[in-house]
């Protein structure tokens, strides 16, 4: 994210403040539907696509990541079909249930909010993420929380390959593990960490850390900010409040009648 987050396009030199309100904007306007709302979501994927297509973003990678986290979306959903069983409408004889439609509304919503969340790291970076949010009004403590828990995650990932390294030149690489020798590996796991931790902060204190975040790209606000703000807010509200595929689909249905 990072990495992607270091290239130069339309998107990337646009303000973070700016990026990070519209994506807001377009979080709130998504989850704020009823539980049954699928077409009226569709029109929504234009943010998410043309943020990907202007920025240079791979797509692969994007989907990739959403993927990966889609398994605790599917837990939160699997049950609405088994509680909501009410009828909605049929399909080719078939009876659709609202918890089925809720279940797809709710997959829909968390691909295009995780989606947009993504797509806004990658072409911003984290550090450019929690400075907005601190220049937006966020108390400093928790942009620093934030900031902190993203960085201490790769510790906390180095020490786990290393660990899991170590054991497996020792073990033969045997797979078993007894539930004794897995408490053993968490316990110095978290030891590692927090001592390994406890080194990068002393190194930064060193180094002149002193609590806020600087960035290397200037942050600005004109003419393009607030047209960016301003146009996708604007498109948010409107596919809020019409859905634009069912008069689409209306006027077809007219028409070929």
């Amino acid at each position: 994210m990072d990495t992607l987050a270091c290239a130069d396009s339309l998107v990337h030199r646009l303000d973070p403040r700016a990026k990070l309100i519209a994506t807001l904007v377009f979080i709130v306007m998504v989850v704020s539907f009823d539980k049954y709302a699928i077409s009226a979501l569709l029109p929504f994927f234009v943010f998410p696509v043309v943020m990907i297509s202007v920025a240079g973003l791979p797509a692969r990678y994007i989907l990739r990541k959403v993927l990966l986290i889609s398994p605790f979306a599917i837990l939160i959903a699997i049950c609405n079909p088994f509680l909501d069983r009410s009828i909605l409408f049929q399909i080719g004889g078939i009876n659709i249930s609202g918890g089925w439609v809720s279940f797809i509304s709710i997959l829909l919503r968390f691909f295009l909010t995780v989606t947009a969340a993504l797509v806004l790291v990658a072409s911003t970076g984290f550090n450019a993420v929690c400075l907005a949010l601190s220049k937006l009004g966020l108390p400093k403590p928790f942009v620093m929380q934030l900031l902190f828990l993203y960085r201490y995650i790769f510790v906390l990932l180095e020490e786990t390959e290393r660990l899991t390294r170590a054991r497996a030149l020792r073990s033969f690489n045997n797979t078993a593990m007894k539930l004794t020798t897995f408490t053993s590996l968490i316990s110095h796991l978290l030891l590692r960490t927090l001592d390994r931790a406890q080194r990068i902060y002393l190194a930064m204190c060193c180094r002149g850390f002193d609590g806020n975040v600087r960035l290397i790209r200037p942050m600005k606000k004109g003419r393009s900010e607030i047209i960016f703000v301003a146009g996708w807010s604007l498109l948010f509200i409107i596919l809020r409040y019409w859905n634009i595929p069912l008069h689409i689909g209306a006027f077809i249905i007219r028409r070929s009648l």
